[in-house]
């Protein structure tokens, strides 16, 4: 069993105030648990391990589908395939995604549930909030796995220096470069990640400026607007497998955009590869004695626990969790269903007393750089509680 302490809560109105206004779930429940998962340093040194190692396996895997157009294995729109393969030779830089891990905890062995490459949530409660939890309860905020806000804000100034280790020559000749941060209206927590972001990137040097998905403005020649003013990058918290299926235009645009680099784009077109859970059978394939890695196929795998879940979905949506005679033990409804599916070999969790599954989600910029607990039941849906950690 794992080991967690109570600690006293973060106030609602002090939450509210920050801009986290998603503290409650719509049952009435918090959705931030006042606990602290205990780490301890060994463990967190291996979740760090396994984010950067599993990142150059989904590099060597991205190659892999590119060079052998295996697009429709994983589900990537036909209208995307050509952003992809540019934003990929031009090395577009990947500002961030969350790695979702079984085990690492209790003895358990880390496993690559999926990843989330191209919109990943709990950005805001990772970076922030649990180290919050620690200074309001009176411990040692360093105590924890987190260098979320350092680690992207030094990937914001890769986007000037190059894809080198050293950021420190980030000149003021530079620092007048701009980036437009957009989501959609009335999704208060993809509008503060994306502020979120935005602070970063201003302590990183860049001017910014926020605007609406809606109210971005998009020319196939000069690039992307706002307010009259063009824009060097565009971040959208917009999934890519979305936008594929918008009928006014913007993926033509988009791609005449990319291709005259009258804009750069983030994060790129290609992490769509990497948030395809399809993406999970390639790198099975390439790699088949990784030890962070499940066996994943396109059909259900014969006398093993699996679960069943779609190319693209969010929040445990469209997932199905069977036996090893193939009977089912939950499902989750969901909208995503228009997508193949793909089977994964199920993962134990670590578990709490009461029988709680801890997912550990591990952020990655350029490397691991934090860790943070998603907790449910069976399956981590959009109900799923966040936890902290401390470690001890």
């Amino acid at each position: 069993m794992i080991k967690t302490e109570a600690v006293q809560p973060i106030s609602h109105q002090l939450m509210e105030e920050v801009g986290m206004s998603w503290h409650t779930d719509v049952d009435g429940t918090a959705y931030l648990v006042n606990e602290l998962v205990h780490v301890t340093e060994d463990e967190a040194e291996a979740y760090y391990a396994a984010a950067n190692a599993t990142y150059d396996m989904f590099i060597a895997a991205g190659q892999h589908v590119i060079d052998n157009e295996l697009f429709f294995e994983l589900d990537i729109p036909f209208n995307l395939i050509s952003q992809i393969k540019r934003s990929w030779d031009n090395d577009d830089l990947h500002l961030y995604g969350r790695f979702d891990f079984a085990g690492g905890l209790d003895g358990l062995p880390i496993k690559l549930i999926e990843f989330n490459a191209d919109t990943p949530t709990s950005l805001f409660e990772t970076a922030v909030v649990q180290w919050a939890l620690l200074k309001a309860n009176g411990m040692d905020e360093a105590h924890q796995f987190n260098t979320v806000y350092e680690a992207i804000q030094h990937n914001f100034r890769r986007l000037i220096t190059g894809l080198g280790d050293d950021t420190s020559d980030f000149s003021t000749q530079y620092q007048q470069q701009n980036i437009l941060f957009s989501s959609m209206p009335d999704l208060p927590e993809d509008e503060r990640t994306v502020k979120f972001l935005q602070q970063i990137a201003a302590d990183a040097g860049f001017q910014t400026d926020f605007a609406y998905m809606g109210d971005v403005a998009f020319s196939e020649d000069d690039g992307i607007f706002s307010s009259e003013t063009r824009f060097d990058y565009w971040f959208k918290l917009f999934p890519w497998e979305d936008i594929a299926l918008e009928t006014d235009g913007i993926t033509g645009l988009l791609e005449d955009i990319s291709r005259k680099q009258a804009c750069t784009l983030l994060n790129p077109a290609y992490t769509l590869l990497f948030q395809s859970k399809g993406m999970m059978k390639v790198l099975y394939e390439l790699f088949p004695d990784s030890p962070y890695l499940l066996e994943t196929q396109l059909e259900p795998l014969p006398g093993k626990k699996q679960v069943a879940k779609t190319m693209f979905g969010r929040e445990g949506a469209n997932t199905v969790l069977y036996d090893a005679m193939g009977k089912v033990l939950k499902t989750i409804p969901g909208e995503y269903d228009n997508y193949r599916k793909v089977y994964q070999e199920f993962a134990p969790f670590p578990q709490d007393e009461e029988g709680r599954s801890y997912q550990a989600g591990v952020f990655f910029a350029w490397e691991g750089c934090g860790l943070g607990f998603r907790r449910a039941w069976d399956i981590h849906d959009d109900l799923s509680k966040f936890v902290s950690h401390r470690i001890v």
